[in-house]
């Protein structure tokens, strides 16, 4: 009876294994058996093209080739390494010793090589060698973008900026050409070729404006050089629906000239620091201060301070044992019986320390969250950075005391932007996008906007531009003041910080502007870090904001709007 049971116990473990290499493992050994007697060079997907909003290309395919060999086929090693290092203009040995690999089935020996190479290979007849058209990116304007557009690796995958984040789309898959040969890899009397298409990618269509691209690297490019500023940036929006028309950013580099072997310095390059960094924004922050008080008084809040109210002109504002100063002396009646417009004109801190202490601390981080501080935007671009926010819990009078005026808070530029826009806008605060459609032509799938949230009313709103367009007509944003033109904003000028303490000498100095005030169209924040000599955000950046403005203006032949 054992040795039955036994034979029926074997029986089974045969007829177990039998099911599982037939049924469960097959599939897997039928692959493996085709794989040793097939082989395939790539067929690279042609990359997709990005163009701008008006459908000009600012990213583009130059024709190269990748050049394979298989070791295996080639019947004259040493005579095939010296034809390919005079077709390729590489060294001879290293091809020799490619060609001699043992144990590969192909090996690459050139990327992104000119048609005159894929002419020579041609020529030269080798057996064994062969190409296939690869992708070599073209950047027709340069600098222009980069931080935005990013660049792509060797082989044509996207690794910073649009090119990555839209790599699924660009990208498209690649195909195939398929070699039957014998088991060790060489062709054969048989051998037979298949060819499997590539699918190219789809070109894609930026929100970007080209033309008004390039008036803002002008513009941040110059003021980086006449004041010796570390850094300069400026992002331009579309307020009625936060499309990205510019960013720019200054030093730049050359994308058809990527320092690859300097990486520290291709970080630094690269970065969009208009998404990805942050800072202390000063009084460019009192647009949502004073927005936030605005809104509370018309909602009928008896913490809120009227349009109307006059505040205390002393200079000084005790909280916690802190002191808040004025940058004026307040001498001789300056800053004497100031409304809320005036204080913005003035921009004195103060005040705006008066309105973030009555409307308390959780009425004040209600507007802050719906302004979409210390949370993402949302934006289409990796490395969004979050901004800093003190958490609510942990917040005192003398931190919601700075915050009312843009200190003890961080945000990056993009952030500003997009909130300063929902208060001009009509109170909506919508996505930021970066595309505009997939594909071009007729054939285009546009992206639609998407609302986020309401932040003010459009009562709010009408008051700020106009309180706003008085800041550029008669207040500190003057210097933003073009003839003809209405104009609204804001100036903000905030120390740096280094290791916890104030760095001795180093400004962030910027201005929020937009037009026309009435109904605006675009709306363009200017930062400029550590300018020398002058510093404040009225005579440094609120310049850099009109001379773009008015560039625009001639751009898009706008008339006066009075």
């Amino acid at each position: 009876m054992s040795v039955i049971l036994a034979i029926t116990f074997i029986f089974f473990l045969i007829a177990a294994r039998y099911f599982y290499v037939q049924v469960i493992w097959g599939s897997e050994l039928v692959l493996r058996a085709a794989d040793q007697w097939n082989r395939d060079i790539p067929v690279v997907a042609q990359r997709g093209k990005i163009l701008d909003r008006n459908g000009r290309e600012i990213v583009v395919n130059s024709p190269t080739y990748s050049v394979f060999a298989r070791p295996n086929s080639v019947s004259d090693k040493r005579h095939a390494a010296e034809v390919l290092s005079s077709v390729l203009g590489a060294d001879e040995e290293s091809i020799y010793k490619k060609l001699c690999s043992a144990g590969v089935s192909e090996v690459t020996l050139a990327r992104q090589a000119s048609p005159s190479v894929a002419d020579g290979l041609v020529a030269a007849g080798l057996s064994g060698i062969y190409y296939s058209p690869d992708n070599k990116r073209v950047y027709p304007y340069g600098s222009t973008l980069c931080q935005v557009l990013g660049f792509t690796s060797s082989d044509g995958l996207g690794l910073s900026g649009i090119e990555k984040y839209y790599q699924s789309v660009l990208g498209g898959e690649d195909g195939a050409v398929l070699y039957t040969t014998d088991v060790v890899g060489k062709e054969t009397d048989a051998t037979r070729i298949v060819y499997r298409e590539a699918t190219d990618g789809e070109d894609i269509c930026l929100t970007i404006d080209l033309g008004i691209q390039l008036i803002a690297e002008r513009a941040v490019e110059e003021v980086c050089r006449s004041s010796g500023a570390k850094s300069a940036s400026c992002i331009v929006l579309d307020p009625s629906d936060f499309e990205v028309l510019a960013m720019a950013v200054s030093p730049s580099y050359d994308l058809n000239d990527i320092p690859r072997d300097q990486p520290d310095e291709l970080n630094s390059l690269s970065r969009n620091t208009l998404v990805c960094d942050i800072y202390e924004p000063g009084s460019t922050f009192k647009i949502l201060t004073a927005a936030a008080d605005i809104e509370e008084y018309f909602n009928g809040n008896p913490s809120a301070l009227s349009p109307t109210y006059v505040f205390s002109s002393s200079r000084t504002r005790s909280v916690d044992g802190t002191t808040v100063k004025c940058w004026s002396d307040h001498a001789n009646g300056k800053h004497a019986n100031q409304t809320l417009a005036e204080a913005l004109n003035n921009s004195c801190n103060p005040c705006f320390t008066d309105i973030a202490l009555a409307l308390g601390k959780q009425k004040f981080y209600d507007y802050l969250s719906a302004f979409g501080l210390g949370n993402v935007t949302g934006l289409d671009f990796s490395g969004e950075a979050l901004g800093m926010l003190v958490p609510q819990s942990l917040v005192r009078d003398c931190d919601l005391a700075r915050i009312g005026f843009g200190q003890t808070v961080a945000v990056t530029a993009l952030q500003l932007a997009c909130a300063a826009a929902s208060v001009i806008n009509g109170g909506y605060y919508y996505v930021p996008r970066l595309m505009k459609a997939v594909g071009s032509g007729g054939g285009a799938e546009y992206v639609q906007p998407v609302l986020k949230n309401r932040t003010v009313s459009e009562r709010t709103s009408a008051l700020m531009r106009s309180m706003l367009e008085g800041v550029v007509s008669e207040g500190s944003g003057k210097h933003a003041y073009i003839e003809g033109y209405r104009v609204g904003g804001k100036t903000g000028t905030a120390q740096k910080y280094e290791d916890g303490a104030v760095a001795a000498g180093k400004y962030v100095s910027s201005f929020i502007g937009f037009f026309p005030a009435d109904e605006p169209r675009y709306l363009a924040l200017v930062i400029v870090d550590e300018p020398q000599g002058a510093y404040y955000g009225s005579t440094v950046a609120a310049p850099v904001a009109k001379n773009i403005f008015e560039d625009i203006i001639a751009l898009k032949n706008i008339g006066p709007f009075e």
